[in-house]
């Protein structure tokens, strides 16, 4: 296999695509080697370029918003399609990225190119989604899955490919050197003393397929956030409750804020929240517009306490065991939290006390940090062995379709070895 096709959310400025792209990138090298050729599709080329460098053997190749062509044509001139996107098989943030992966996965299958979806998540899915994941999703020749939750949620939608459970490939990611005092050089007066919020805008979401809209919410054509009139109060309400919390913060535990935009889209509800408060002067805006993925795991895991609505928020900041609670609206925090034991660190984003419990656990872990730090430490240990499985798969992957070449053997997904276990049976990641 010497051209590789790397299909995910690229160059979004996305702190966790990031972080992910440039492990996974690290894995193949490891595994087929400096000779093999690398293509990353992208809608944002210009984005994409801020974190990766092209060279001999590593290509950026633009994809169009309608993107069903210039995919397949990219699929038939690669030997082997992996798919990259943590957040691959749901619709929560829109049901045509999902089906970008499934085109992918069809078209390798009708092209008889190995896929592999590489530790990926599953989450919530209409019952239409589900039907076009039990059907496409079942012919990928090995799915990946970063949570055991994940994987069953596939088998319960009757996706019959063959899975393993490893960890999100951001475990194994880590800050440049130099980047490991940068926010103390860049914020110097809240260094060792500062609490992170990592927001979402719940009320942007799904992007949805319109031929028109108001250009503010066009995310790129034809795609726009979902927005009316409600959608922009709540959005309103949202901002005025954080920057509410966010001034207790400073009243009540002399902590200065930092207002974490894990993606570029999360940047004006950040900065409306900084609008909003009262001290205004005592927080700062951190965006991945303007700061790559090692300045911002620096940041991360120099924070007193962490209150995330973003996954990898959450990921990139255990290495340092940073308290942490969480506000989600789908099931990629609410399955990571269940898997370290902090069930009752996570607040749904539609509970109608969750300012309340938000205040009591917030007081609760700035006053007793020990409460979970445990539990971090030994989870972070466990999910980065997991994540170190990747390359082994990957590896053993392309043992299993090199002799399958051998052997005339083109449909890996109706083959059994010792890799995939028994069908239908999800093997552990311990």
């Amino acid at each position: 296999m010497k051209k590789v096709l790397l299909f995910g959310y690229n160059g979004a400025n996305n702190t966790g695509a990031e972080a992910r792209l440039l492990t996974i990138i690290q894995d193949v090298r490891a595994v087929l080697g400096p000779d093999t050729h690398i293509t990353i599709p992208t809608l944002n080329e210009d984005n994409l370029r801020r974190y990766v460098q092209e060279g001999p053997n590593l290509s950026i190749a633009p994809v169009p918003s309608i993107f069903v062509l210039t995919l397949r044509r990219l699929v038939e001139e690669h030997d082997l399609i992996v798919l990259v996107e943590g957040s691959c098989y749901m619709d929560t943030w829109t049901s045509a990225l999902l089906w970008a992966f499934l085109w992918a996965t069809h078209c390798a299958h009708a092209l008889g190119k190995p896929c592999l979806a590489y530790a990926v998540d599953a989450g919530e899915l209409s019952p239409f989604n589900q039907r076009q994941v039990r059907r496409e999703a079942s012919k990928t020749n090995l799915i990946i899955t970063r949570t055991r939750a994940a994987a069953e949620r596939l088998r319960r939608w009757g996706v019959s490919a063959p899975m393993e459970v490893t960890a999100d490939t951001a475990f194994t990611f880590h800050p440049r050197p130099e980047d490991v005092d940068w926010p103390a050089r860049t914020w110097p007066e809240a260094a060792g003393n500062a609490v992170g919020f990592s927001v979402v805008d719940f009320n942007l979401w799904p992007v949805v397929i319109r031929p028109w809209g108001r250009e503010e919410h066009c995310y790129r054509w034809p795609y726009y956030f979902s927005r009316s009139r409600e959608r922009c109060q709540a959005s309103r309400e949202l901002a005025a409750s954080y920057a509410a919390l966010a001034d207790e913060i400073v009243e009540r535990h002399d902590k200065h804020v930092a207002l974490i935009g894990m993606e570029q889209v999360d940047e004006p509800l950040a900065r409306e929240i900084q609008r909003r408060m009262v001290h205004a002067d005592r927080a700062r805006v951190f965006s991945s517009r303007q700061y790559n993925a090692s300045q911002m795991t620096s940041l991360l895991r120099g924070l007193d306490l962490l209150v995330t609505s973003r996954y990898h928020a959450c990921v990139l900041s255990m290495a340092a065991a940073v308290p942490q609670v969480a506000v989600g609206h789908d099931l990629r925090l609410k399955s990571i939290y269940a898997d370290l034991g902090l069930e009752e660190y996570f607040i749904s984003a539609d509970d109608p006390d969750r300012d309340a419990a938000l205040r009591e656990r917030i007081a609760r872990l700035l006053a007793a940090p020990d409460l979970v730090r445990e539990k971090l430490e030994r989870g972070y240990h466990w999910q980065l062995a997991s994540a170190q499985r990747n390359p082994e798969l990957l590896q053993a992957f392309i043992w299993t379709h090199d002799r399958s070449v051998i052997n005339g053997e083109r449909d890996l997904s109706h083959r059994r070895h010792w890799l995939f276990g028994q069908p239908g049976r999800p093997t552990t990641a311990h």
